[in-house]
C-alpha cells in the first residue's frame, strides 16, 4: 500500500535522489524538508504514515533529527521513523530503539540506501510496527558486549544477528542454508542461554535482543 511519507535530509542531492526513489516505488512524499525544525512543523501540518530523517541535522548539525524523531514520536505515539546515519551512533541508535516501546522504528546506515529492495522492504517493515537495525550496527553493538555472548556457539552468534536485523525464520533458514526447524532450535538455545523469554514475534525478538545489549 502506498505510504504517505516525509523526508528530512540536509544534503540536497541525497534528499532529492530518496524523494525520487521514493516516489518510483509507489510512495507519496508530502514533504522534503532540510532541517529539524522544519521537519516537526511539516509533521504537525501533515501527519505522515512515516517518516524518515537523517540524524546530523541544521539547526546544529548535531543529532537534531534525532531529537526531532524521538519527541514526534512521544507527541504521536506510534508515528513510525526511519531514521539513516553516516556512522554507526551506539547512543543514537539505543535512544531511538528506546523510543515508544521500539515499535516501528529503523536506524540504517546510509550507504544501505543504494540496496534499493532492502531500503524499500525496511520502510515497510517499519510502517506496520517492526524494527529495522543496521547489520553493522548489530555487529558493534553486539561487539561491546562480548562477556555474555561468550555462551553462544558461533552459530548461535549469527543467528542472533540476523534475528537483530529483523529476519523471520523463513529468511533466517533460506540465508543460513538449514530447516526451519534448525532455527527454532537455534533460538530457543539463544534465549535460553541468554535468559530471555522464548517469543515467536519478530519485533519483539528484535527487542529482547537490543535489550540484552543494552544490560
Amino acid at each position: 500500500m502506498p505510504l504517505r511519507l516525509i523526508v528530512a535530509e540536509d544534503a540536497v542531492l541525497l534528499r532529492e535522489g530518496l524523494v525520487g526513489l521514493l516516489q518510483r516505488v509507489g510512495h507519496e512524499v508530502v514533504a522534503a524538508v532540510g532541517d529539524a525544525e522544519a521537519l516537526v512543523a511539516s509533521v504537525r501540518a501533515d501527519r505522515p504514515d512515516l517518516i524518515v530523517t537523517d540524524v546530523r541535522m541544521p539547526p546544529s548539525m548535531g543529532d537534531d533529527g534525532l531529537r526531532a524523531a524521538v519527541g514526534l514520536r512521544e507527541e504521536f505515539p506510534g508515528l513510525p521513523v526511519l531514521v539513516l546515519s553516516q556512522y554507526v551512533e551506539r547512543s543514537y541508535a539505543l535512544g531511538l530503539l528506546d523510543s515508544g516501546g521500539g515499535a516501528g522504528v529503523g536506524y540504517l546506515l546510509k550507504e544501505r540506501v543504494s540496496a534499493v529492495a532492502d531500503f524499500t522492504a525496511a520502510i515497510e517493515r517499519v510502517a506496520v510496527g517492526g524494527t529495522v537495525v543496521d547489520p553493522e550496527v548489530v555487529h558493534q553493538l553486539v561487539r561491546l558486549q562480548k562477556d555474555p555472548l561468550e555462551r553462544l556457539s558461533p552459530r548461535e552468534r549469527e543467528v542472533l544477528g540476523l534475528i537483530a536485523e529483523g529476519r523471520s525464520n523463513a529468511s533466517l533458514a533460506t540465508h543460513l542454508f538449514i530447516s526451519e526447524a534448525a532455527v527454532n532450535k537455534h533460538i530457543g538455545n539463544i534465549f535460553a542461554k541468554l535468559d530471555l523469554p522464548v517469543d515467536t514475534d519478530g519485533h519483539r525478538r528484535v527487542l529482547a535482543v537490543l535489550a540484552f545489549l543494552r544490560a
